[in-house]
């Protein structure tokens, strides 16, 4: 089993901006060709998040995600070849699996890692079927072959989106600029995760007219996306009625404030594991905020969890970087 750090995969996986995207035939005609090769009535592109597995593209299932706890690609992803299941329910890991026991009742599955060029694993192309079995050598060979195609259409994808965004930077940044003399960016939006680029792009496009190094820029990036995600997921439980406030300054000593608010009912933030401890990897809760912590300088919950405060100083020019000392 290959070992995974859960902090830089979930980093990398925000990086790609794909999460709660609409579907894409680029995608679509891969999951296609995996379940026609395979034989198989499911196929999936399964992107494994924090507390769940999204599908960016899916055959034979009508949901379009499930938690990550009862989600064999989460297994899949820690390892680095195909990781197959040939019947589910004679394999203690996974006989009590709701999807096992119940609808739709899988008994084979079989997952290829979907990995990036720095072999941080985003999730799976996988296939699934109703019976036991086993791929052949020449269906594994393809179904590898198919997910370095998905890797490759994520990457195509991202650097589209890259060119698009810095295209609409001055503009997206200019329209973003309230009249406030206490905050650089002051910024609400509803609960839609499509919104939340909004709000990245402004900050991007503030720290670079700041000369911000562009890896520290990408961080504080990944930290705004997981707060804000947290905030619309958890605080406002997705309800497109309910907003999200992001207000960015400098203090006096010009590090960098961003506070994220929103109207939920908070959380205790002593009772949140940490997420790379035993068992919890496959847990749904934690990851957001120790992803946050590993980003930012600091990190601060107030009002009852409702809000965060979030601290990151830039670095002086020449000064070496903390993580890799």
């Amino acid at each position: 089993m290959a070992v995974v750090n859960e902090v830089e995969r979930l980093k990398a996986l925000r990086q790609y901006r794909i999460l709660d995207t609409d579907p894409e035939q680029a995608f679509d005609d891969l999951t296609l060709i995996a379940s026609q090769i395979c034989g198989a009535p499911i196929a999936l592109i399964t992107l494994v998040d924090e507390d769940r597995q999204w599908f960016k593209s899916r055959i034979g299932v009508e949901v379009q995600e499930t938690s990550r706890s009862v989600s064999f690609c989460a297994h899949a992803i820690q390892q680095k070849g195909i990781f197959t299941i040939p019947d589910a329910l004679n394999d203690a890991r996974f006989s009590d699996n709701p999807f096992v026991k119940g609808d739709p009742h899988i008994r084979f599955y079989a997952g290829a890692p979907i990995t990036t060029q720095d072999g941080a694993a985003l999730g799976t192309l996988c296939v699934l079927d109703y019976v036991p079995r086993k791929l052949t050598d020449d269906q594994s060979n393809a179904l590898m072959a198919l997910k370095r195609q998905v890797a490759a259409q994520l990457e195509l994808r991202r650097n589209i989106e890259e060119l698009r965004f810095a295209l609409e930077g001055i503009e997206t940044l200019s329209a973003l600029i309230p009249l406030c003399s206490t905050c650089e960016l002051n910024i609400v939006i509803p609960a839609d995760p499509a919104a939340m680029r909004k709000v990245t792009a402004g900050v991007n496009q503030l720290l670079a007219s700041k000369k911000w190094p562009e890896d520290k820029i990408m961080e504080v990036d990944l930290a705004v996306q997981e707060a804000l995600a947290n905030a619309i997921r958890h605080g406002c439980k997705n309800d497109l009625h309910k907003e999200v406030q992001c207000c960015v300054t400098f203090d006096a000593t010009g590090e960098l404030v961003i506070v994220v608010r929103d109207p939920g009912t908070g959380f205790d933030l002593t009772a949140v594991p940490n997420p790379l401890e035993g068992n919890n990897i496959f847990k749904g809760s934690g990851r957001g905020v120790f992803l946050i912590n590993e980003l930012m300088d600091t990190a601060e919950y107030t009002d009852g969890g409702r809000k965060v405060v979030m601290r990151k100083r830039k670095p002086l020019m020449g000064e070496p970087d903390a993580a890799a000392g």
